[in-house]
């Protein structure tokens, strides 16, 4: 199960990525909502979101799936015949994703890798189960700056630490192979790009107010240069941009996924926008004013986006907005 037959290109640290990258175009893109805040069985789908069926055989289950403040998603792209796939993060607790998957019949079996979005709890939590799920030399895909110890500063000054990332050999030791990056990295045949560190344009995305690190000993703001992002080519129809949190900004996210490409058109934005709580609300309308310029067909706003950005994205966008739920399927085609 633990087999990674794509070529991966690692760039050297001080070496620029050769812009545009070769993103292969894929035929389908498929991203199941493994975790996320949020679930209702009664929403209604659509050609571009498949929901689990609330009854088998019949019969409404009496065991359901979990919702937590977390996130994963498992990508399968599809290419040639040939089908691939990825976890982005690993949920809050280490229950949801595995209870979760079995209830949806997903395997974590023929996953190539796990990238993880950033350090935060809410995105590492089934973290060991996913890996040994994979089996031995599944591969976990980190910016380096996921170890680093961090905490929030809250309005009161009191400081409350982040539960660690897990350190490198204790992924070992449960059968990962750790790849470090902090460059844009291609996988799976480069049908899906890992975006690396996301350069800041905007003036408005700001990142997590509060939010600190301990940098040799000293507190500094953290900038969460870990944060990264998933790309897709679904060839003329356009980019899908999959964030986990999007800390670097989801609009920087999505700039940045056009310039590794030189792809402009968006086909999809998915992900954590991070616009909930009194810090982003000023981001709110000018996150949503930059992504009707950019005019994504699909925009699937999940996990830390609030519900204030959420219903605002409804309202301005409501030709692209899809509400999620857990176990909900986003079905892009290139045709």
């Amino acid at each position: 199960g633990g087999e990674f037959p794509a070529r991966h290109h690692l760039q050297k640290e001080n070496e620029m990525p050769k812009i545009p990258l070769a993103l292969q175009p894929v035929d389908l893109v498929e991203i199941f909502s493994l975790v996320d805040n949020y679930s209702d069985v009664l929403l209604p789908g659509s050609e571009t979101v498949i929901r689990p069926a609330l009854a088998k055989d019949g019969v409404i289950p009496k065991s359901t799936l979990l919702a937590e403040h977390g996130l994963s998603l498992l990508v399968k792209v599809h290419a040639n015949g040939v089908a691939h796939s990825v976890i982005l993060d690993a949920g809050y607790t280490n229950v949801a994703a595995p209870h979760n998957m079995k209830h949806l019949g997903l395997s974590p079996a023929r996953v190539e890798a796990i990238v993880m979005s950033h350090g935060h709890m809410d995105h590492t939590g089934a973290l060991k189960e996913i890996i040994q799920g994979i089996g031995p030399g599944a591969r976990v895909i980190v910016h380096p700056d996921v170890f680093l110890p961090r905490f929030l500063n809250l309005p009161n000054g009191m400081e409350v630490f982040f539960p660690p990332f897990p350190p490198k050999e204790e992924m070992q030791s449960w059968g990962a192979e750790v790849v470090e990056n902090k460059e844009p990295l291609l996988l799976c045949n480069d049908t899906i790009l890992v975006t690396g560190q996301i350069p800041r344009k905007t003036a408005f995305e700001k990142g997590f107010p509060g939010a600190c690190v301990r940098l040799d000993g000293k507190a500094a703001p953290d900038s969460f240069q870990d944060d990264q992002s998933l790309v897709i080519s679904l060839g003329d129809r356009g980019l899908v941009v999959i964030s986990g949190c999007a800390h670097a900004g989801i609009i920087n996210s999505v700039l940045y996924a056009q310039a590794l490409t030189a792809q402009k058109k968006i086909c999809a934005v998915v992900g954590g926008f991070h616009l909930t709580g009194p810090a982003m609300e000023s981001s709110i309308d000018p996150t949503v004013t930059e992504m009707k310029r950019l005019a994504p067909e699909v925009i699937v706003p999940m996990h830390c986006t609030g519900l204030n950005a959420i219903w605002k994205f409804s309202q301005e966008m409501p030709e692209s907005f899809q509400l999620n739920s857990v176990g909900s399927k986003i079905h892009l085609l290139r045709e």
